[in-house]
Parts: C-alpha cells; structure tokens; sequence
C-alpha cells in the first residue's frame, strides 16, 4: 500500500512527474510552476530613471510659433523705426529697444520648443527666416543711414543666408548641421554688436560698438567657412564614404 507521501513512480519527490521538463516545478527545483518560464530580469529593476520627456506636439498653434511671428511682425516695425528717425536720440533709444525684445523672442521660443517638446514644421521653417530677417534688416538699415559699411553688410548676409541654404538643401538629403559653439558664440556677439551699433551712444564710446561689430565679422566668417566644410565632408560620406560604402544618414 502506497503512502501519500510516496513520490510517483518515475518522478521525483516534488512531484514533478517522468516527463518533467527543466523550469518546472521539480524539473530543475526552479520553484516556478508548470509550463511557466522564470522571468528574466535586465539590468538593475530598482537603479532610477531619468525624466521622462514630454510627448510631441506637431501642433503649430503653440507659444514658440507664435513667438517666431511676432519677431517676424516686429521686422517692419523695427526697419521704419531705424530708417525714419536716424538721428532722433529718443527713437534711437526705441528702436534699439525693439530690436533687443525681438532677439529675445528668439533665445525663448528655442528653449521653449525644446523644453515642452513643440518642434513644429512651421517653425523649423520660419524660426531661421525670422532670425536672418531681423539680423539683416539691422545690418542693411546701419548700412543705409551710412554707420556700417556696405561691405561688412555683404559679405555678412551672403555667409548668413547662404547657410540657411545650403541647411535646407542638404536636409533634403538626410544631412543635419547641427549649431556648434562657434555659431552660438556668433549669434550672441552679433547681436550684441547691432544693440551697441544702434544705441545713440558718443563718441569717443562708440567705438566699443565698432570693435564688437569688428569680432562679430571675423566669427561669422570663419564659423561660414567651418560649416561649409563640415557639410563637405558630411556630403561625401553621405555619398558612400571613402571607401565607397553607402553611409547611414544623420
């Protein structure tokens, strides 16, 4: 007479049976039950998570956009101010003023955008267009009332408008550039050099304005060249690198 303590014939004393497979109950003592695997677990379960980043919003109808348009708005605005009352101290005053809170706008909308996760086509698109309008609108207006020489003016527009550009073009092809600190160095020197150049500040002090506008040349046109020859070499290893093999896009 069996005992019901007695193990089953074949198996084992856990009851596992003759047919009992490793990772079941009695097969390998795993302590799971039948059928079941035991879960595998990666990395460390209790090590701390980082932020968890907003969902995007594809919406153009938020706070950065509507930012990037009043800087747009403020283009005109800012242009009659500087050309209609050159020498008027007082809209001097305002019209550096304006142009000030418009620069502004664009350090926010930035941050804003990539903060709450807002990046939007729209303003992929208008943000640079709004940041190139008012940067030119300021050189050729300091250029027109003859406190800025025409050909700093040029040969910073061509190098400004020219990389907007060529962003564009290669975009299409797969190819980011992606801001360095030379050019973040470029947009806060320039922008300064423009408020000082447009301040009714005397002379002798003005020539502070000149010598910032002398630096912000120089760092727009080697921070150009740069970028022209990172898009080069991106290019080319876009088209299949040097040893001929297709590279993946960036």
């Amino acid at each position: 007479m069996s005992s019901p303590f007695d193990p089953p014939p074949g198996g084992d004393p856990l009851g596992g049976g003759a047919n009992s497979r490793p990772g079941q109950f009695g097969g390998d003592q795993a302590g799971t039950s039948a059928g079941r695997r035991s879960p595998q677990v990666h990395g460390d379960p209790f090590a701390e998570q980082g932020p968890v980043a907003p969902p995007p919003n594809t919406n153009p109808w938020n706070v950065p956009n509507a930012l990037t348009t009043l800087r747009l708005i403020m283009v005109p605005l800012f242009a009659w101010m500087l050309l209609a009352h050159p020498d008027d101290f007082w809209w001097r005053i305002g019209t550096a003023l304006v142009f000030t809170v418009a620069i502004l706008t664009d350090l926010l909308d930035g941050h804003l955008a990539r903060k709450h996760n807002m990046v939007t086509d729209f303003g992929k698109i208008a943000d640079p267009i709004a940041d190139k309008a008012l940067t030119g609108m300021a050189f050729v207006g300091l250029s027109i009332i003859g406190e800025l020489w025409w050909w700093v003016t040029i040969v910073i527009l061509i190098r400004e408008w020219g990389i907007t550009l060529m962003r564009f073009i290669v975009l299409r092809q797969g190819v980011v550039l992606a801001a360095n600190r030379g050019g973040k160095a470029k947009t806060v020197v320039q922008a300064v050099a423009l408020i000082l150049m447009l301040l009714p500040i005397m002379v002798p002090f003005n020539a502070i304005g000149q010598v910032v506008m002398g630096a912000a040349f120089i760092l727009t046109v080697a921070t150009g060249i740069d970028y022209l020859v990172s898009t080069i070499k991106r290019w080319k290893q876009q088209k299949g690198g040097p040893v001929g093999q297709q590279a993946g896009p960036y």
